[in-house]
């Protein structure tokens, strides 16, 4: 896909919940099929992302959270959310990216993650990590060209099942 236009990023609102979470959702639906039950993605994730973003979005983060979301000529087609835990071995962590299913594959993801890392040096922090699910093997891809190293595996639980998270790491220095 031609872009037509420049992308560009803004910082997302409190009233922007709805949006997140229905590119959330959205990108849910699309990317994990096969790994969590279809009954999940079909009938319950556009809820549960919808009151996760409400809570998140009106939550206070005394600055340690950054919410931006891609803009396509005045559309909405990615958001990325990076946060600075408190005594994060691994540094900060770059919670949510996503890209609507259609706007894959032409830079969203790569100017959303430039975002998140250039934040969080600006923060003071040297590392950035990330989970993705097992068997999520195109972002998987996506991250290593990025420069992303595995770092590890942590039992999960999305969408009424047990699942792995791969972390993986990228040093900002």
């Amino acid at each position: 896909m031609t872009l037509p236009a420049p992308l560009t990023l803004r910082h997302a609102r409190p009233a922007d919940a709805g949006l997140l979470a229905a590119i959330h959702a959205a990108s849910w639906q699309a990317t994990y099929r096969g790994i969590l039950p279809n009954e999940f993605l079909d009938d319950e994730v556009a809820n549960e992302r919808a009151a996760f973003w409400h809570a998140r979005m009106n939550a206070p983060d005394d600055g340690r959270r950054l919410v931006q979301i891609a803009d396509l000529e005045g559309e909405a087609v990615g958001f990325v959310c990076v946060e600075r835990p408190i005594g994060s071995a691994w540094g900060a962590l770059l919670d949510n990216l996503h890209a609507l299913p259609r706007y894959q594959g032409i830079g969203v993801g790569k100017l959303l993650i430039g975002a998140a890392q250039d934040w969080a040096r600006a923060c003071g922090e040297t590392q950035i990590h990330l989970y993705v699910l097992e068997g999520n093997t195109a972002a998987i891809a996506f991250y290593e060209r990025q420069g992303w190293q595995p770092a590890g595996r942590e039992p999960d639980h999305m969408g009424g099942i047990d699942v792995t998270a791969l972390r993986y790491a990228y040093r900002l220095v």
